[in-house]
């Protein structure tokens, strides 16, 4: 038995809407190549510039791929002393900090998912009123100096080691893959509460815990302010502190660029400055790949809510 043949028209407009679809597709995927070209040129033209000899980029400063590809640049900035202390500096903070963080999120998330803590409700509207108003930056500095963090490494991850955000995405994520008949079995088998939450818990929520590592390691790792703000002595400025001064205040003035010249090998102090960019992006830029799948399944179902 054959189907009835469709009117002309109803085909007709089977083929337009498939063409506009197709259209559409296509402008959507220029206009995302395009912004995605732009996204990225910036860091491809760090990149080689870093790469490139004094003399290049003195004959041709437009030039973005080198025609010699020269560590001229990297040398000069690895020599410059606040650099590697700096260095050392942001690794500290970012895994101390990174480790408390995930550790206080743990153990304070998992709690608030449990339908029978007794005033969780009223904890949580206090935990969402620290997302909006908070106590300004005098009181801040005030107690910072009151508790003996001022000019100290703890500074800079301590007072800051957990955040509402973070925390009500752990919560809601425990909530949706821990269920409660998991935990009544574990206690009828004898398991108590700390044996649950590390044996039981943790193995499960394995992606929230590589989503907080990502989240907390990038901002440690890029925060310069709180060191602009509460350390004093240049041994303890990270990384991102001495770019700054390297790249936004040697524009103007050259005193600190000058520290890495000599008058044999030089590097021009714009490719120090490039290099000094890529410096302190490499250690992100290699380890997110290799949490990104944890990342964004942390992400879709920690961002749910019962």
């Amino acid at each position: 038995m054959t189907s009835p043949a469709l009117p002309r028209k109803t085909v007709r407009n089977r083929v337009l809407r498939s063409r506009s679809d197709y259209l559409l597709e296509g402008f959507s995927t220029l206009v995302v190549t395009l912004l995605a070209i732009f996204c990225l040129f910036p860091f491809v033209y760090v990149f080689f510039v870093s790469f490139m000899s004094y003399e290049e980029y003195i004959a041709n400063p437009l030039r973005i791929i080198p025609a010699q590809f020269t560590l001229t640049a990297y040398a000069k900035v690895w020599d410059y002393a606040l650099i590697r202390s700096a260095y050392s500096v942001s690794i500290r903070v970012t895994v101390l900090g990174t480790l408390l963080s995930v550790f206080l999120l743990i153990i304070s998330a998992y709690p608030l998912s449990r339908k029978q803590l007794g005033g969780r409700k009223v904890i949580m509207g206090m935990i969402l009123f620290t997302m909006y108003f908070n106590g300004g930056m005098i009181p801040n500095y005030i107690i910072i100096r009151a508790i003996g963090l001022h000019d100290t490494l703890g500074v800079m991850f301590i007072p800051w080691a957990i955040g509402a955000f973070n925390l009500i995405l752990m919560k809601n994520f425990i909530q949706q893959t821990v269920s409660e008949s998991l935990e009544e079995a574990a206690k009828v088998d004898g398991a108590n509460d700390i044996y649950i939450l590390f044996r039981v818990v943790v193995p499960l929520i394995k992606p929230a815990i590589a989503t907080m590592i990502v989240f907390c390691a990038v901002t440690f790792w890029n925060n310069y302010y709180l060191a602009m703000m509460y350390v004093s002595s240049r041994k303890l400025w990270p990384l991102t502190l001495v770019l700054r001064e390297l790249v936004v205040e040697s524009t103007s003035d050259i005193s600190t660029v000058s520290q890495m010249l000599t008058a044999e090998n030089r590097a021009h102090p714009f490719t120090l400055r490039m290099a000094a960019i890529v410096i302190t992006i490499a250690p992100i830029l290699v380890i997110y790949p290799f949490m990104q799948r944890y990342f964004i399944k942390g992400l879709s179902l920690g961002s749910v809510k019962e």
